[in-house]
Order: structure tokens, then sequence, then C-alpha cells
């Protein structure tokens, strides 16, 4: 068949050879449209998911530039979200009002557009040109609509080859502009749902570390430390998610230890060392069966894991131990020495830097080490020679 289509192809005339070509590059297009649904659907954060949406959309139509625009209802405003091009830059700190614009005719009317001479479109706003310094030619804006409402506008401009955008182009986009509108929706509701389990966490954290008063905002602490360190090395999103779930419930298995061993002044006898220790276990266990939780478990049962593989609960040792595992017990040993606790007083900043370096390849990863410090560092310009506001010895 194949063979035969090849003749066909080469004996038809030149509108049949167009008609053919036309529809072999809608096929193609088509088929790029559902990859980049299976993209977008596997793409958990927003940022991403508008990268994918505005290149592939460019890819699509073959065009030289592409912007997505929200609209801000309460100051009935357009504002570019992200832009592809040149001058994204720039884009990217401009607003326009919803009642200006092919953008904003788009939006208002819930209706794709097309506009191949802007020169001779009366709704383009060629104010966005002058800011950007971009020359439009052509424009397609198609709505971006979920639960029957206009959330934003997706445009392209300029076909690359000069020629003008068609009906097809408007069809392939707009069933991209529905796929992203439906799944922009979805991550934003996941994105509330997310602050709201960050809030429980938060409200449970602090119900654990009111156990103690010594260790009050400990958790809390440790996740903001975390996170500076996370920060230079460069993890991705997932991973800080990870990092801050975990600080924030490294210690959710002291729950089950008794507070007169978590209050203890003096030091504690090799049973309650032994009953302290199993704190790592009994949190990964807590949430174990939270899906939402799944990746934090393995920071929270190995947070006291060292680097030498003299640590606990299974003594893993150097890269055996997960990374954010390894940033968490920097954090953790770093905040215990700058809080005070009830059998010692807090040391300042400095001395702590001073003890996580004595112990980096031994009790610490080399790696998380210099990360945390160097985060810490930069979030403070310098550090600071006074205590700050949680370890009974560093193990």
């Amino acid at each position: 068949m194949t063979s035969h289509s090849g003749v066909f192809n080469r004996k038809a005339g030149p509108g049949l050879r167009h008609v053919i070509k036309e529809r072999e590059d809608y096929k193609d297009k088509l088929d790029l449209l559902y990859s980049v649904g299976e993209k977008i659907a596997s793409v958990p954060e927003i940022p991403k998911l508008l990268d994918h949406i505005l290149r592939m959309a460019q890819q699509i139509s073959h065009a030289s530039a592409s912007s997505l625009l929200l609209i801000d209802q309460g100051k009935k405003e357009l504002y570019f979200q992200m832009a592809e091009g040149a001058v994204s830059n720039v884009l990217q700190q401009t607003r326009v009002g919803i009642d200006s614009g092919i953008a904003g005719w788009s939006a208002r009317n819930a209706r794709p557009l097309i506009s191949n001479d802007v020169t001779r479109d009366r709704r383009f706003n060629p104010e966005i040109d002058k800011i950007s310094g971009f020359h439009t030619k052509s424009v397609i804006a198609v709505p971006l609509v979920a639960a029957r409402e206009v959330i934003g506008v997706l445009e392209v401009l300029n076909k690359a080859d000069a020629s003008g955008f068609n009906e097809r182009d408007v069809e392939v986009l707009m069933s991209l502009a529905a796929t992203a509108a439906v799944t922009f929706s979805n991550l934003r509701l996941n994105q509330k749902l997310e602050q709201g389990y960050i809030s429980t966490l938060k409200a449970l954290v602090a119900a654990i570390d009111a156990k103690d008063p010594y260790t009050s905002g400990h958790s809390q602490r440790v996740a903001e430390y975390a996170l500076l360190g996370a920060n230079m090395l460069s993890l991705s999103p997932e991973e800080l998610k990870d990092i801050e779930f975990g600080g924030l419930l490294h210690d959710i298995g002291k729950i089950a230890i008794d507070a007169t061993v978590l209050r203890k002044p003096g030091d504690l006898t090799s049973e309650e060392w032994s009953l302290m220790r199993k704190h790592t276990v009994i949190g990964a266990n807590i949430i174990k069966d939270v899906p939402f939780l799944e990746r934090a478990k393995p920071l929270v049962l190995y947070h006291h894991e060292n680097y030498d593989g003299s640590g606990y609960p299974e003594g893993l040792k150097g890269e055996a131990i997960p990374i954010c595992a390894r940033l968490l017990s920097v954090v953790d040993a770093f905040d215990t020495m700058t809080s005070e606790r009830s059998y010692r007083a807090s040391v300042n900043a400095d001395l702590a830097v001073s003890e996580l370096r004595r112990y980096c390849g031994t009790q610490f990863c080399p790696v998380a080490t210099d990360a945390f410090i160097s985060g810490f560092q930069l979030s403070r310009g310098k550090l600071p020679s006074r205590p700050i506001a949680g370890h009974r010895q560093l193990v």
C-alpha cells in the first residue's frame, strides 16, 4: 500500500498534491497535539506546563513568537504569564486592560480570532509592540476556557514563512488551549489543596513541638533551612516539596515518645536513647499510607543516618542515603545547636557552622554541608554572631 500511495502522489496534479500535503501536515499537527497533551498531563508544575504550552503552540502553528496571558479578574486586566521569543522578559512585566487589544477581544467574547494583517484591524493594540519592540504582523488569539469561564488567552504571532494563519491553525490551537485550560485549572485547585495540606501539617507539627517547649518552631525552621540548601543544589520542584514536607515532619515520630524523655535535662539512659532512636521508624510508619507524603517518607526515616555509616535506623552510608535526607541531617543539627535546649544553652551560628565543618565527611555529607552553609550565608549576607531562633549531641 505504501508503494501505491507513493505512485499516486507522484501522478497527482498540483491541486491534489496540495490537498494531500495539507492533510498530511494536519495529521502531523494532530499527532504533535496528542504528544503535547501527554506531556502536559505529566507536568506537575505550572511554569513547566506553561512552557510546554507555548513551545508546542509555536511549533504547531509555525509561528515566530507566542504568549500566554491570564486574566486578573479583580483588576480587569490581562497579564503576560509567560512568553516565548526575544522580548519575553519585557512582556512578562506588562499588563493590558481586558477591554483592549486582540487578546482582550478574544477573552471578552470567549472566541478565537485570526488577524493576518493587524495594521487593518482596529482591535489591535499597537502599544504592546511599542513597549516590547516586537513588530506584530499577524496573530491568532484563542481563549482558555475552564468550567465555562475564560481564564486567559493563548496567542501565536507572525507565521514564520510570512504566510497567513488559517482555520486549521485555529482548530489545533483551540484543542491545545482547551487541554491547557483544564490542566491549568486543575493545577490551581491542586495548589489550593496542597496549601490546605501544608496548613494541616503545620498544625500537626506544632502539636508535636508543643510536647517540648524547647523545640517550639524547630520543625518549621528545619524546613526553611533545608530549602536554603536545596536551592544551592538545584533540586527539582518535586524535590523541593520533598524537602519542605520532610523538614516539617522529620520529628513526627516523637509524638510517640514520652514527654519526660523529650524534656529530660540530663543525659539519657541507654534505654531512653533506644526509645528516642525509634522516632524515625515511627514517623515513617505514621505517614506511609498518605500518598501525598510518599516521597517525604525516606527523609523522615533516614534523617539520622550518618555519612560514614554510623547513624540509624539502618546504618546507611554515603550516597546510599538520599541527598534530601543528608541535607536534613545537616540542618537538623544546625538548628538544634543554635536553639536553647533543656540540657544545654544554645551556641551562635558561627560556632554551629564550625561544628558542621568539623564533622563534615563523617557525620555529615560534604555536598549537603557546603550547600546549606552557602545558602545560609547568601540568605543573610553574613553569618550572624548572635544565637538565632532546634541535639543532645551531634548524633
